[in-house]
C-alpha cells in the first residue's frame, strides 16, 4: 500500500474532536493497535486549513503519541503525518478514502529553524 507524506508546515492544525480510543471492530468492541509496536491508538479530529481552503480530517496516533493539553480548538502539530490512500469492498459496493496517521500530535505550532 503507498504511503504519502503529507508537509504541514504551511498549514493551520485545530483539533475539532479530542482523541479517543480507536475501535477495530465495532461488533466485539476490539480496540485497534500497531501491528508492531502493539501501542493502543487513537483517533481524533482536526480542521485542516491551507491554500485559502479547509477540509476536517481524522488522524490516527499511537497513544504514547498524543501530547498534553489537547483542548477543542487548540492549534497543534503533527510528526510523521502520512496519508494512505484505501479501497475496500463490503456488499458489493466499493468504498474508498485517505486515512492519516501521525507518530505524535502536540499542542502548539513546531519548533523553526533558527538561520
Amino acid at each position: 500500500m503507498r504511503v504519502i507524506p503529507v508537509d504541514t508546515s504551511s498549514a493551520t492544525l485545530l483539533v475539532t474532536k479530542l482523541p479517543e480510543v480507536k475501535v477495530r471492530d465495532r461488533q466485539t468492541g476490539e480496540v485497534a493497535v500497531d501491528p508492531v509496536t502493539n501501542d493502543r491508538l487513537m483517533i481524533l479530529e482536526l480542521v485542516f486549513i491551507a491554500a485559502g481552503g479547509s477540509d476536517m480530517i481524522k488522524v490516527t496516533v499511537p497513544e504514547k503519541g498524543i501530547g498534553e493539553g489537547l483542548v477543542m480548538g487548540a492549534p497543534v502539530f503533527l510528526s510523521g503525518l502520512v496519508a494512505r490512500p484505501w479501497e475496500s469492498e463490503f456488499g458489493g459496493r466499493t468504498r474508498h478514502g485517505i486515512a492519516y496517521r501521525a507518530d505524535a500530535v502536540m499542542v502548539g505550532a513546531p519548533a523553526t529553524a533558527q538561520g
